[in-house]
């Protein structure tokens, strides 16, 4: 029993450190820190980025006690010009993070960020969003609403004006009637809720949409490639409704339509990144 004992003693696993005060106190606040960077990095999207990170990072421990020799050749010659690549994609998020923390905000953000559930969307919703798209189609009112799904938008909704108001056709058509503060640029729907008006949208860079198609229709497809989200755009020229999802449009519907594509439960999907321009409806046409 005693060979058994000091046997174990020389291995350092089964060697119980003696853990004191600061030792708790260091292992307290680097998880406290792990646990709000996560909920940060979460509610970016650079959410489905950092899961591809930890699933690299699985792939060559894996490779590094299986003595994959190649694999662990490529995978720690990509890390090397990875870091240096993330840094250049995601300077906006990591300036952001860094403003908030030097102004003490990074901590009330990322509590925020943990109280903020993922709610399907309603009924009533929906019926409030086809009924105005109706209206606004008759009057050829030009229309943009973005509906979070999975992926969050919240650094959509901070490059416009907070509005967080209960969802109604009456105030959806009041927001992008013409001349009026809050028309331009794009409406984000979130949790049921108008969460914010005039908002930024990415344009998509694809070759293959319509030359028919406007600023409008191109920030729907650029925001649905960057994110899981569902938009509806009305036509400032034609009056048409269109549905976009996924980076694919469907033009010209009628609300029996445009209400059975918006009642369709969405799957998440990992969003995928790509350097494009920013879009606040400065041109009026579409």
């Amino acid at each position: 029993m005693d060979f058994l004992q000091s046997t174990l003693e020389q291995i350092p696993f089964f060697t119980i450190p003696s853990i004191q005060i600061k030792d708790a106190l260091d292992i307290a606040l680097v998880g406290i820190a792990l646990y709000k960077i996560i909920l940060w990095i979460k509610d970016t999207r650079t959410w489905s980025v950092f899961k591809g990170i930890v699933i690299i990072f699985t792939v060559a421990v894996f490779a590094y006690l299986l003595e994959l020799h190649t694999v662990s050749f490529i995978i720690t010659n990509t890390i090397t010009v990875g870091t240096i690549t993330i840094i250049v994609l995601f300077q906006p998020e990591l300036r952001r993070a860094l403003e908030q923390l030097g102004q003490g905000k990074i901590w009330e953000m990322a509590s925020s960020n943990n109280d903020k559930e993922k709610e399907t969307i309603t009924e009533e919703t929906i019926a409030s969003i086809v009924k105005s798209c109706s209206q606004m189609s008759k009057t050829k009112t030009g229309a943009l609403i973005v509906i979070e799904s999975h992926t969050p938008l919240t650094d959509y909704e901070r490059t416009g004006i907070n509005i967080d108001a209960c969802i109604s056709s009456q105030l959806l058509i009041n927001i992008f009637e013409k001349n009026t503060p809050l028309h331009d640029g794009a409406i984000v729907i979130s949790k049921n809720r108008i969460a914010a008006a005039t908002c930024f949208l990415p344009l998509s860079d694809s070759l293959s949409i319509s030359k028919e198609l406007g600023t409008r229709h191109r920030a729907a497809i650029g925001v649905s490639e960057e994110t899981d989200a569902t938009v509806v755009v009305v036509s400032e020229e034609t009056g048409a409704i269109s549905y976009v999802a996924n980076g694919k449009i469907k033009r010209n519907l009628d609300t029996e339509t445009l209400t059975n594509l918006l009642t369709k439960p969405k799957k998440p999907k990992d969003a995928q990144k790509r350097k494009i321009s920013l879009w606040k409806g400065r041109r009026r046409h579409e």
